[in-house]
């Protein structure tokens, strides 16, 4: 929580960029990264200076080319990110990480309940899969969201009740949310075999979703409805604490808009921020305490 007495903890003075890693929070993925080969040319490039990088670029939201020069070669960086990204590193990275958090909070490793949701965001004009059309937005020649109108892709998550990410698909804004559930469902369903039970909103009601999800196990879908009088705002139990998560992933630059060409490297920067997030909170608890 955010107050006089905490943020002193969230300072992050001393450090050459507020992106960069402290001690603590680098010690909660060093032993995550994968160790050099033992055959070939020997590494020159330290992990930390590598993702110190990733982490500037995912921040500011920055060019691969407008890295700065007290980061390794933006090549040389960039070679770093592509292997990661194949090799499906940050994904196995968050899933420990979110365990040992949850260990932290004095929760199961492994949830039981989680919450889904989507967020269209706008691509630009590099190459790439996007958002297809409603038929009607199709007419217009105004591909999008079906919904939204948004000309671009969807970041699917799934979260566990504290609002930590577990799962996610990158996919066009064009596919609904009850089509892309079973994406996102089927990608947890072993990591975290104990969670079954999902809460959503009214786009994922329907007979549709529910024989899609017969064929990968057994899901209960909870749907928290809006209720038709309601005026305005209002906070609904159980779907704010996934609103709440895409806030803070955010909060980097790189996620304002899908930049990347491929959905591979947009869903590896989406677990890149979600790694952040939990290396820094990991990293506090490891600080001694201040007394005031």
């Amino acid at each position: 929580m955010w107050t006089e007495t905490t943020q002193l903890q969230y300072r992050r003075d001393g450090l050459r960029y507020a992106s960069d890693v402290t001690d603590q929070e680098w010690a909660q993925i060093e032993a995550l990264l994968p160790p050099p080969k033992r055959l070939g040319r020997p590494r020159t490039t330290t992990l930390r200076a590598v993702v110190n990088a990733l982490l500037y670029l995912l921040t500011t939201g920055c060019q691969w080319r407008l890295l700065p020069k007290e980061f390794p070669p933006f090549s040389t960086v960039q070679r770093f990110f592509y292997r990661w990204r194949d090799d499906g590193m940050w994904q196995t990275i968050n899933h420990s990480l979110v365990m040992r958090a949850r260990e932290a909070a004095g929760r199961e490793a492994s949830p039981t309940a989680g919450v889904i949701d989507s967020q269209s965001v706008k691509t630009t004009e590099a190459a790439g899969p996007r958002g297809g059309a409603c038929p009607r937005a199709r007419q217009r020649r105004d591909p999008g969201d079906a919904g939204k109108k948004i000309n671009g892709r969807k970041r699917h998550v799934l979260t566990d009740t504290n609002g930590l990410l577990v799962a996610a698909v990158v996919h066009p804004a064009d596919t609904q949310d009850r089509d892309g559930a079973p994406l996102v469902l089927a990608s947890a369903r072993y990591l975290y075999p104990w969670l079954r039970h999902v809460f959503a909103d009214g786009g994922y009601s329907g007979a549709k979703l529910a024989a899609a999800l017969d064929k990968i196990g057994e899901w209960t879908i909870d749907i928290v409805k809006r209720s038709d009088a309601a005026a305005g705002f209002v906070l609904l139990p159980r779907r704010w604490v996934v609103e709440r998560t895409f806030a803070w992933l955010n909060r980097n630059r790189r996620l304002a808009k899908d930049f990347e060409a491929t959905l591979e490297s947009a869903l590896s920067w989406l677990f890149l921020a979600s790694v952040k997030l939990l290396m820094r909170r990991l990293g506090r608890t490891l600080q001694p305490k201040i007394v005031i």
